[in-house]
């Protein structure tokens, strides 16, 4: 027995809003994702996929500074502002169905001039991964250096680990931040 066909979505059924940056006058580098998988907008949280790898990945990077844990979402980024980085997506609303980069459609880019404005020592932004760095000509425009870094993303599963430590590793140490 076959189940029913699912009805097509509206077109404004599937837009998302993305999450509000996380950055203060400390931050001296964006980390840039895409837009929020489907865990992180349910709960607005950055990167909160348990197989995503970016807070391990961060607390690998400064080992000497217990990282809040997964409970404490203000304190992981309240450790992450402390260390001169800050969050944020390249695109602000989007519609997707799922989590996918490649299902992102009719993408609005977020206020990068705004963010800019609100953080006066903001000099680098750190793309994780391709989709983001797609935008890295924007960042340019506002006199950021734009390096792509490779995805924290379960769905990037061709870098193992130690890889993605190694270049997110000499991405800050090449900017003084490790």
């Amino acid at each position: 027995m076959s189940s029913p066909a699912r009805p097509e979505a509206s077109p404004g059924e599937l837009r998302r809003q993305g999450l509000a940056p996380v950055a203060d006058a400390r931050t001296r580098a964006l980390v840039l994702g895409s837009f929020p998988g489907q865990r992180s907008l349910q709960l607005q949280q950055y990167y909160a996929h348990p197989q995503n790898q970016f807070w391990p990945l961060l607390q690998a990077l400064w080992p000497q500074h217990a990282q809040p844990g997964r409970e404490d979402y203000a304190g992981r980024c309240e450790w992450l502002l402390a260390r001169g980085l800050g969050l944020w997506d390249v695109y602000a609303s989007c519609e997707r169905e799922g989590s996918l980069d490649s299902a992102i459609r009719a993408a609005e880019a977020n206020d990068f001039a705004g963010l800019r404005q609100r953080c006066p020592q903001l000099a680098l932004a750190l793309h994780n991964g391709g989709e983001s760095f797609k935008h890295a000509g924007r960042i340019q425009a506002l006199g950021l250096t734009a390096l792509k870094l490779p995805s924290t993303s379960p769905a990037n599963a061709g870098w193992r680990f130690e890889r993605k430590l190694d270049a997110w590793r000499q991405a800050l140490a090449s900017h003084q931040l490790i």
